[in-house]
């Protein structure tokens, strides 16, 4: 059977442990889904320490766009999380536009537009999916242009998986809240 779950909350707010934890409640062999592009070695050095925390019982997959790709009927995915996946598809490594140039309405509504086709795609499977997002827009407004239209891609697509989601829990200094 098809289950969606939403872990939201800031950074350090314990949401990918729970996430985690709920995984392995449900299976004992669940898969990591990250959807990170890894940046610099410091954040290589970061995705080394969750592998080794995770254990070998995971199945890990690392997969920065097309996670439909992957069919994991049947299975229980942490997929961690939806900010880098957001990231992902905002910024084309191809385009060489400045970011003063851009049209950053048009870019963000084509991002968010393959992001929501390329997660109904995805979750069209039975599985259990635990999507781990962050709560970017609750601190006042960027100064920066760019980040604006981030945090606007963001939570609209974090509102469009609440929407489809059967569970969503907004962690708080480690305490998993459910709201939904």
């Amino acid at each position: 059977m098809r289950k969606v779950i939403l872990i939201t909350g800031g950074q350090r707010s314990g949401k990918s442990s729970f996430a985690e934890q709920l995984a392995l409640q449900l299976s004992e062999h669940p898969v990591y889904v990250a959807t990170a592009h890894i940046w610099d070695e410091e954040f290589r050095h970061r995705v080394r320490i969750h592998q080794q925390r995770r254990g070998p019982q995971w199945t890990n997959i690392e997969e920065e766009r097309i996670l439909s790709r992957h069919d994991l009927t049947g299975r229980v995915a942490v997929i961690d999380c939806v900010t880098l996946w957001c990231t992902n598809f905002l910024f084309d490594p191809e385009d060489t536009t400045p970011p003063n140039q851009k049209n950053w309405h048009a870019v963000v509504d084509n991002a968010l537009k393959q992001l929501k086709s390329e997660f109904d795609l995805f979750t069209a499977h039975d599985a259990t999916y635990i999507f781990v997002t962050n709560e970017i827009g609750s601190g006042g407004v960027s100064e920066s242009v760019v980040q604006r239209h981030f945090t606007d891609l963001q939570g609209w697509m974090n509102q469009y998986i609440a929407s489809k989601s059967d569970e969503v829990y907004l962690m708080a200094c480690g305490i998993p809240v459910k709201i939904k």
